[in-house]
């Protein structure tokens, strides 16, 4: 199939209308819209009414900026909402999960049933080691079956769970059990990555050993392999867990009971714990996965491809997938160079769907040449996700047009770890999607773009994206600091959550993303984001992927540094060449304008990512300015930086001329 330029296919249709069979047939309908906005109280109440309450609410919202409470007075455990009701209403036999280690070496299907006994030996685990309601459990796991049990373990017994990013340092691990004062740790031996185990408890012992409040440490084996082991502190999960009675009782905790902790990054200081509680977390991610995916749990598997230590493995993984009844596919592994087609392997011999991934994925494959995906059928699938950054118009049409056949919606979803849920979305059936843009805000949410004095824009204008109102999956605070939560999200403007994020409204109104508003460089005085520049970049047919950064300049205070790596089936040689660093300087000038120029660009075979596919700007940021690396744990490749550095010194420092 000869492949069409990505300028025709962006040019086609400035809009995507829906197919007409899912729209027809689609859970949601424009009505919803309407029910969000005439009363969006009795909106998200009745989106509620899909979970099983042991005690229902009061009041549906007390809202005392910043702090909220939804559904004040309503009892429910979230365990039983994501498996409990299922086996009772007969669906012990349905699949919840196809689990796949990485480069398939091993393969597992956990049935609802199966996973209700498993989570139940996992409580009654915990509970045999003094957990109790309240406590804080760190998890520090990758991708593996034993993570989701001690997860919902936890939420079964009211222990609000701290997972922790298996790809994270001792040193990042032990910040997060201390700030959040857990006193058990669930860890395994090893992790699986790129067909290879990688050893995992070393990071465990390192950071537990200044952690002295912690009295145990639960470890999964999963290797033959020898541990190092300290006695009367480190038991093993097939010990502690798998010898445990596969029933248990469960107890109805208070709507705004903690359910977890998630920690955000911080680079000039401590992370932060951002807290989400119960009732109104499962409410939105419930309505969310149901609605924006078109979610038919007697037809659809569902792959998303995040890692669970993320929020969007909690939400759109664990929680909300699972209170919908859906059949999931769970994979430990990550694309790489050597396993090109893996993903597509897997979606044709699971008949996936629905796939909700990263831009950053998305580049990456798309790198690779949509070539490598014709062997396979991907007729399955039917909706396609976005999420983790703003995607650019070129890689969301690659993926609607290769990887979707050119038949299947885009939903391109904004949200945070703080929102908890997805907040600004198309609806697949419902909304005529613009490639890059996020559109408009999910039913019942309020959000806009405002400027510096917190006034609406007009259409056509850009500025802070703020959201106006409370919503249910909404972070209750920072773990332990409720002066850095004001300060943080609700000082900027009066009584209005500020995301940190800029956007802009196009001439209708819907809603495109920039990035975060300090990835905004300020060159000769004009402010520029490095998004817009990363999307004029990869809008070039030869470039896969573009990260761009601000650099200290003497001349215009900040200087534009891209790193560029181009697509699959650009020789090397002419990637290389000052004829192809002009080129791309040319299209950011045409997109943009001369002054958003890059200095510098330099063009690499990798960019350097972490192991969830998010890239590490702040590395790049150091590299531009010579200064030293920091932490360089989590990256999927730690050799990157120095490939990087290396290609860098041997072009002289620079890439491209002045601008």
């Amino acid at each position: 199939m000869a492949e069409p330029t990505l300028d025709a296919l962006l040019h086609e249709s400035r809009r995507f209308e829906p197919p007409a069979d899912l729209a027809a047939a689609a859970n949601a309908q424009p009505a919803l819209y309407d029910a969000g906005s005439v009363n969006r109280i009795a909106f998200w109440e009745e989106q509620a009414r899909w979970l099983w309450w042991d005690q229902p609410w009061t009041t549906p919202l007390v809202w005392d900026p910043p702090y909220a409470q939804w559904f004040v007075g309503g009892r429910l455990n979230a365990c039983v909402n994501a498996v409990d009701r299922h086996v009772v209403a007969g669906f012990g036999d349905k699949v919840a999960f196809h689990w796949v280690a990485d480069a398939e070496a091993t393969t597992r299907t956990i049935t609802y049933g199966e996973l209700q006994r498993e989570v139940c030996k996992a409580a009654n685990g915990l509970l045999s080691l003094g957990v109790e309601a309240g406590d804080r459990v760190a998890v520090y796991m990758p991708m593996i079956p034993e993570t989701i049990f001690t997860i919902l373990a936890c939420a079964r017994i009211g222990a609000p769970h701290n997972v922790v990013f298996c790809g994270f340092s001792a040193d990042a691990l032990r910040g997060r059990i201390l700030d959040a004062d857990a006193r058990v740790v669930v860890t395994t031996d090893a992790q699986m990555r790129r067909g290879k185990s990688t050893p995992v408890k070393p990071a465990v012992d390192e950071a537990v050993a200044q952690c002295p409040d912690v009295r145990t440490v639960v470890v999964v084996r999963r290797t033959g392999e020898d541990v190092s082991w300290t006695e009367g502190r480190d038991v093993w999960w097939h010990d502690v867990v798998d010898t445990q009675l596969d029933t248990h009782q469960p107890e109805a905790f208070d709507a705004e009971h903690p359910l977890f902790m998630m920690y955000t990054s911080g680079t000039t200081a401590r992370p932060k714990g951002i807290l989400h509680t119960t009732g109104g977390y499962l409410t939105q991610v419930a309505a969310t996965h149901r609605y924006v995916f078109d979610l038919k749990p007697d037809r659809d598997v569902y792959w998303c491809a995040a890692d669970i230590g993320w929020i969007t493995g909690h939400s759109y993984i664990v929680y909300g997938p699972l209170c919908n009844g859906a059949t999931s596919l769970l994979y430990e592994g990550t694309p790489h160079p050597e396993d090109q087609d893996r993903w597509w392997k897997l979606i044709e011999k699971y008949k996936v769907t629905i796939l909700y991934t990263a831009p950053t994925t998305i580049r990456t494959l798309m790198k690779w040449g949509h070539e490598i995906l014709e062997p396979y059928d991907l007729s399955s699938l039917r909706v396609l996700g976005s999420v983790g950054e703003p995607i650019n118009p070129e890689a969301w049409v690659w993926y609607r047009t290769y990887v979707g056949g050119g038949r299947t919606p885009v939903v391109d979803t904004w949200w945070q770890t703080e929102t908890g849920a997805i907040m600004i979305t198309p609806l697949p059936g419902v909304t005529a999607t613009k490639p890059g843009a996020a559109m408009t805000p999910f039913p019942g949410i309020s959000a806009d773009v405002v400027d510096n004095d917190g006034k609406p824009v007009p259409d056509g204008g850009g500025g802070f994206l703020v959201l106006t109102e409370p919503w249910p999956s909404m972070l209750r605070g920072i773990w332990g600091d409720d002066t850095r939560y004001r300060e943080t999200y609700w000082s900027r403007f009066d009584n209005v959550y500020f995301a940190g994020d800029g956007a802009k409204k196009d001439e209708d109104g819907d809603i495109w993303l920039l990035g975060r508003v300090d990835d905004v460089m300020n060159i000769s005085g004009h402010r520029i984001s490095t998004t817009e520049v990363e999307h004029a970049l990869v809008g070039h047919p030869a470039v896969a992927e573009a990260a761009v950064v601000g650099a200290t300049d003497p001349t215009t205070g900040q200087a534009i540094v891209a790193f560029v790596t181009p697509r699959g089936n650009v020789a090397e040689d002419e990637s290389k060449g000052d004829a192809f660093v002009q080129a791309l300087r040319a299209q950011v000038a045409k997109e943009i304008g001369p002054i958003a120029k890059p200095r510098q660009i330099l063009v690499t075979p990798e960019l350097p990512k972490t192991r969830s596919g998010k890239i590490m700007r702040r590395l790049l940021r150091d590299i531009a300015e010579n200064r030293e690396l920091g932490d360089v744990t989590t990256l999927l490749d730690p050799t990157v930086t120095d490939m990087i550095r290396t290609n860098l010194s041997e072009s002289g420092g620079a890439g491209g001329d002045e601008a």
